[in-house]
């Protein structure tokens, strides 16, 4: 369990019951599937301490939206992606008052730059309230990385959301995944904030309701999935989790394609908030006031 190293919910849970066994049921979690706008989805509840502790994860809700087909290019398929984003963060909102969104990562470092990028898609309108009187203020942080900031994420948005007081903050992050064909192609929505870089194994300081005083949401998209998780995972598959598993520490694996595919979940993710805090618009509304 230790080298095992993922942010998502749904992989947690399906690694728990791999070592409890496929038919035991985990006191303290939820967990169902269905399907959004064709996506298939997988809503986890971590209902309490022990759950959270058998997970690893804290309390609260995890959405994992399967957004593999968006890479057909299939008619209308971006489209019902990002209702489905705004669709499952909309519910998690305050009905009112502004909300801070901050997109974390290092816009220099493309499978961490989803969250900065996200923000090239946000419409901001926190300055614009004698404007847009009918618009919700959403304001936004593009929050550096200690490596060139010299200062911690959490330090970043706690300085601003002391300024701007919002009554929500979404967090927008890269993920860690433990399998690879979750990379780049599923959408995790949590109610529970989250610690930067937990998933790599760079744990930084919690960005979540305790620390910020309000309620703290975090989207997310698997990027990148560390070397010896793979190897683990790879050789449980085929039979050989007792070998030894090959030193990889350090090192990361990414799609080839990871620069369109940046780009692509960018705007999704961007749109997917704008719908989710601005619900009078459609996609195409956002096109003329983004693109």
């Amino acid at each position: 369990m230790r080298t095992i190293r993922t942010d998502l919910a749904l992989e947690a849970h399906a690694l728990w019951r791999e070592t409890a066994g496929e038919t035991t049921e985990l006191p303290g979690v939820k967990a169902r599937e269905r399907r959004l706008e064709g996506f298939p989805l997988t809503s986890v509840e971590i209902l309490d301490r022990e759950g959270a502790r058998a997970l690893g994860k804290p309390e609260g809700t995890y959405h994992t939206l399967d957004i593999a087909a968006l890479w057909r290019r299939e008619p209308e398929t971006f489209q019902r992606a990002v209702r489905a984003t705004a669709a499952l963060l909309e519910p998690m909102l305050p009905e009112e008052g502004t909300v801070l969104v901050a997109g974390l990562g290092n816009r220099a470092m493309t499978p961490d730059a989803l969250g900065p990028r996200t923000l090239d898609h946000l419409l901001i309108t926190r300055h614009l309230g004698e404007v847009l009187p009918d618009f919700r203020p959403v304001a936004a942080l593009g929050a550096g990385v200690l490596g060139t900031t010299g200062m911690e994420v959490a330090e970043w948005v706690r300085g601003a959301a002391e300024h701007v007081r919002p009554a929500a903050v979404i967090l927008v992050d890269a993920l860690a995944a433990r399998e690879l064909d979750r990379l780049c192609n599923t959408v995790q929505i949590s109610d529970t904030g989250l610690i930067p870089g937990s998933g790599v194994g760079n744990h930084r300081m919690a960005l979540n309701a305790d620390t910020l005083g309000v309620p703290v949401l975090s989207v997310g998209v698997p990027t990148v999935a560390d070397c010896e998780t793979v190897a683990r995972d790879v050789l449980g598959r085929t039979g050989e989790g007792g070998g030894e598993v090959p030193r990889g520490r350090g090192m990361f694996v990414t799609p080839d394609s990871i620069d369109a595919k940046i780009r692509d979940l960018a705007k999704l993710l961007g749109f997917g908030l704008d719908l989710a805090l601005q619900p009078g618009l459609a996609p195409e509304d956002l096109e003329a006031l983004l693109e």
